[in-house]
Formats: C-alpha cells, structure tokens, sequence
C-alpha cells in the first residue's frame, strides 16, 4: 500500500453552497471550511468530500459532450421516489439514464450522481 484515501474533491463555483447540497444528501458534517476549501465527511480524521473553488467553472456535459463527467457519486437510497423528492428540493437535477435500481442526477453546479437502491434479495 502506498497510501490511505484522504479525501474527494470537487471544482466548483462557490464551495459553502455545493457542500451544504453534499451535507443534506449524504448525512455528513462539515469538517473543514476555508472559505475557497470546503470539506464535510464524518470526522475531521477520516477521508471526505472536498469542495475548491475554481475561477470560470463550467459544469461536466452528460453523459458524452465536449466536458463529459469523469466520475460520479453513487448514493445508497431505500426508497427512490422519496430519495428523488429530497434530493430535488435541494436543488439537484434530474438527467436522463437510471433504470429500476437506479436514477440520474445533478448537483446544483452540474456534477452528476445517482441515487441507487438494491435490488431485492430472492
């Protein structure tokens, strides 16, 4: 092993705004704020979500474009319907893709992610 995972981070334009969305969806706390630096996650020990303020941001395309996303946020959920309604009253988007266990979305400044329920277990 080479290292421990400290933290995600993602660009955007203002990170009080995107973390405080990320803090309601994912049940976290914020750890870390810096103004330009914002972290939230369990504990100001263990690895978190970071949000870093960059001049000029334009949101990934999705899912292909001329910006497509890199990668994504996969959310647990238990109900889908429910978990939509929450996750729109934050502000998130809905895109198109998803099927019966999943749903796509975006956060406020465009990152996508998605909501994702298990399938039952026969």
């Amino acid at each position: 092993m080479i290292g421990r995972l400290h933290g995600i981070v993602l660009d955007c334009p203002d990170p009080g705004a995107l973390a405080a969305f990320y803090q309601e969806l994912l049940g976290m706390q914020r750890v870390q704020d810096e103004g330009d630096w914002v972290v939230i996650g369990d504990a100001p020990d263990r690895p978190g979500v970071a949000f870093e303020r960059v001049d000029h941001y334009r949101p990934p395309t999705w899912p292909e474009g001329d910006r497509p996303q890199y990668r994504h946020f996969d959310v647990r959920v238990e109900d889908l319907d429910a978990a939509e309604a929450a996750a729109l009253a934050l502000g998130a988007t809905r895109l198109s893709g998803g099927g019966a266990t999943s749903r796509v979305f975006a956060d406020p400044v465009g990152h996508p992610f998605c909501l994702v329920t298990l399938p039952p277990v026969v």
